[in-house]
């Protein structure tokens, strides 16, 4: 069924692109040689723009101020905001609308949707529209230049701006919106009373998850929400293949993943850990669990803070503290962690002007620092700029950072504090398909029977998920 699905929708991005103006080859040749920036930049003209997006009320009403903001220096330019549903509703929808050419003006994307708009060859570079020096007037009589400044690019949390140039070819095709990535959550009150120190490797991981099991043999010390994002996030740590860009994309089955797969069944095989397909849930339910069975470190989202702390008392206080840390790593001296969160990208239209406008917007919206500041306020999403946080409501918002009220600004302390390890991995046709079959055997190696040779069932897992992600695609 998936095949199908899949088949269904490269024909319609393929009928598109004859729409877009030629075949699917020449869609891709001209998406390589990028937007052609006109000499006037943006000429004044009445333009609307569609944004596609997630938001929810609250979100969207951060938005609302600030398109009203972008209009006070561009009050010719009328965006209309779509809240979509669900990221996977907004790829459905507009990999639908693109096969007669209706696709909006801007969406929020994850690496693998705009690898699936490019075969149709319909998503814009954005490298001239960055390094375009062109001077841009605002409706005050001021002027600034249609691209990024140094510093505006510079000002971008690297590995978050770098997530755009991740498709094999060069090209920059998306900006970062707002970002979020994985957080070690544990029990602090615990910790302290134990004597228990936080796991900065996973050698020191297996320690701690052996002494809590001493302590309280009815846990289960650690949950992990997302298989896929461990496997993944393993392999950068380590060094191994997963994918690649270019063909040939699936590589992860090798030694070394297979390795730490294996090192992990025999974590779970002493109750040291669960993770969300093996729990049925997300783990966060077993962290802040009353019942007897419970976890003391929780693996998840650092935009999920407030699901990771306990249910208060009636004294508005909390049954235990929670503290936040970077995830353990293989390498202290070269971290990893992923980053995971909505990007913006912009389609190609028959009026330049509107691609113009569109970008205005763009960066707009993601290089404005009060913006930044107050989206992730209230989103639990962190900051793409640097300089956020040293705004000053931001600032005094992290300084009130603790494991119980102020749970959302701790989280985001720590994102802010291991903004150098931030990874992203490659993206093409299939990427999505590639972490949905690693979650799939990482989740069946860690406690599926092995029938007395359990290297042998770890590599038939590893061989068909790597049949099915050619299968699929």
């Amino acid at each position: 069924m998936k095949k199908v699905l899949m088949t269904a929708i490269l024909c319609m991005l393929c009928i598109a692109a004859v729409f877009a103006g030629g075949s699917k080859e020449k869609g891709s040749a001209a998406a390589s040689t990028g937007f052609q920036v006109p000499e006037n930049g943006y000429d004044g003209s009445p333009v609307t723009i569609r944004f596609y997006h997630t938001m929810g009320t609250n979100l969207s009403e951060v938005l609302s101020l600030y398109i009203e903001e972008f209009n006070k220096l561009y009050p010719n330019i009328t965006v209309e905001a779509t809240q979509v549903g669900s990221y996977d509703d907004v790829r459905d929808q507009i990999s639908t609308e693109i096969t007669v050419g209706g696709q909006p003006n801007i969406a929020y994307c994850y690496p693998d949707h705009v690898a699936l708009y490019n075969l149709a060859g319909v998503v814009v570079p954005l490298d001239s529209l960055i390094e375009s020096e062109v001077k841009v007037k605002r409706a005050d009589g001021s002027e600034e230049i249609l691209g990024l400044t140094p510093a505006q690019q510079a000002d971008f949390i690297e590995g978050y701006y770098n997530e755009g140039r991740q498709f094999g070819d060069g090209l920059m095709y998306t900006l970062p919106w707002s970002k979020s990535t994985e957080v070690l959550y544990y029990n602090k009150t615990f910790f302290d009373k134990h004597g228990i120190s936080v796991p900065t490797t996973w050698d020191e991981m297996e320690a701690v998850c052996a002494r809590i099991k001493e302590i309280d043999p009815s846990s289960i010390p650690l949950g992990y929400d997302s298989e896929g994002n461990w496997f993944i996030t393993m392999t950068e740590q380590l060094g191994s293949d997963y994918t690649s860009a270019t063909e040939p994309h699936y590589l992860f089955d090798n030694e070394t993943n297979r390795d730490f797969v294996k090192k992990f069944r025999s974590w779970y095989q002493k109750g040291y850990l669960t993770t969300q397909t093996l729990y049925g849930s997300y783990t966060s339910g077993l962290f802040v669990s009353e019942n007897d069975v419970k976890s003391y470190m929780s693996i998840g989202s650092s935009a999920g803070a407030t699901h990771q702390r306990p249910t208060a008392l009636a004294d508005g206080s909390y049954p235990f503290e929670v503290g936040i840390a970077t995830i353990p790593q293989a390498d202290k001296n070269n971290p990893k962690v992923i980053s995971q969160g909505p990007s913006v990208c912009i389609f190609g239209k028959s009026d330049p002007q509107e691609v113009i406008a569109s970008w205005l917007f763009v960066k707009f919206m993601t290089t404005c620092v009060d913006f930044q500041a107050d989206f992730s306020m209230t989103s639990g999403y962190v900051p793409v700029l640097r300089s956020v946080g040293e705004h000053p409501v931001y600032k005094d918002f992290v300084a009130q950072a603790d494991g119980g009220r102020y749970i959302s600004a701790l989280s985001a302390k720590v994102c802010l504090s291991q903004e150098s390890a931030y990874y992203t991995s490659p993206a093409f046709n299939g990427s999505s398909t590639a972490r949905s079959q690693v979650q799939t055997l990482f989740a069946k190696c860690l406690s599926a029977a092995d029938g007395g040779n359990e290297d042998a069932m770890i590599r038939k897992a590893f061989k068909e998920a790597i049949d099915e992600c050619e299968y699929q695609n």
